[in-house]
């Protein structure tokens, strides 16, 4: 029998097509899953509207699935509620920095936007809070582009959404 946890332990196998080092379950794009033994139907939330990973993220899932013995699979993407970067899991926060890229540092309540002060971003290579933003968009929309003053290197902050 194909229990919940045994689709999410499949899909949970499946990279971020922009950040591989984290599974689409890490990332909180998975919000929903209903099934019997031939049908699936996953539902699930786009980090932001115009993210172009979606189409990669859907064509994954329904390959999977396929895989590991699904027919039918229908798959709905939902914007409400937004996904918000609080839904990445302890662990995908852990693997970013380890992988280079500062995670959110605070949750979505921060409001340092308002004020015009920037973030002390720390750095995941010599963890200095040292920084300072070079562009509001890094290597991909979802996150910010910092330079470190310490130890001089470049890197991606995955913005708070």
């Amino acid at each position: 029998m194909k229990t919940k946890e045994n689709i999410y332990s499949l899909l949970n196998e499946i990279p971020d097509p922009e950040i591989p080092v984290i599974s689409i379950v890490e990332l909180g794009v998975i919000r929903e899953i209903k099934h019997d033994d031939k049908t699936i139907e996953v539902t699930i939330t786009p980090t932001y509207s115009g993210c172009p990973a979606m189409k990669q993220m859907e064509d994954d899932v329904r390959e999977k699935l396929k895989a590991n013995g699904f027919e039918e699979i229908k798959i709905n993407t939902v914007f409400n509620p937004a996904w918000t970067t609080d839904w990445l899991s302890k662990e995908a926060r852990q693997k970013l920095q380890d992988y280079g890229i500062a995670p959110p540092e605070e949750n979505t309540t921060d409001k340092s936007f308002l004020t015009n002060k920037p973030k002390n971003i720390t750095c995941p290579r010599c963890k200095s809070k040292n920084t300072a933003m070079v562009s509001q968009f890094g290597s991909t929309a979802c996150k910010a582009l910092y330079k470190c003053s310490d130890c001089l290197e470049a890197f991606d902050y995955f913005k708070c959404i």
